[in-house]
């Protein structure tokens, strides 16, 4: 057996899963009940497509969350009866990025899904590095 210090972090899927709900469960209600027509869920990795679509290229980055829809801020009264927008919370990216301490990875899993949550209120990556969000 190899000594704990060599072998490698990890967290089962369920457990990621677990972190991701709650974190959703910590965002304060006032703002949830705000949110429309979102459903968050978990990949192990972004598609090709998914990382063309934020203009991430083969190894130009890793995407660690991604919000798919039509931001509150661009919905109009045509807006109705379609699939719910989609949060992405994607595990391997997390877990490659973060130290091996499960705070770690639950702290980086709670800013990744408040990151996706502002997108569906229209806050861009421009805006939200002018708030100093990080």
């Amino acid at each position: 057996m190899l000594p704990s210090a060599a072998q490698p972090f990890y967290i089962s899927r369920r457990r990621f899963e677990e972190l991701v709900a709650e974190a959703i469960e910590e965002i304060p209600d006032e703002l949830w009940r705000v949110v429309d027509n979102v459903a968050v869920t978990v990949q192990e990795w972004p598609t090709r497509r998914q990382l063309e679509s934020v203009g991430i290229g083969p190894g130009a980055g890793t995407l660690l969350g991604l919000y798919e829809g039509v931001a509150l801020t661009r919905r109009t009264s045509q807006y109705g009866l379609v699939l719910p927008d989609k949060i992405t919370i994607f595990r391997g990216p997390i877990l490659q990025i973060c130290p091996p301490d499960e705070d770690a990875v639950r702290t980086q899993i709670r800013r990744t899904v408040l990151h996706e949550i502002a997108h569906h209120f229209g806050i861009s990556d421009e805006r939200l590095l002018e708030l100093g969000a990080y």
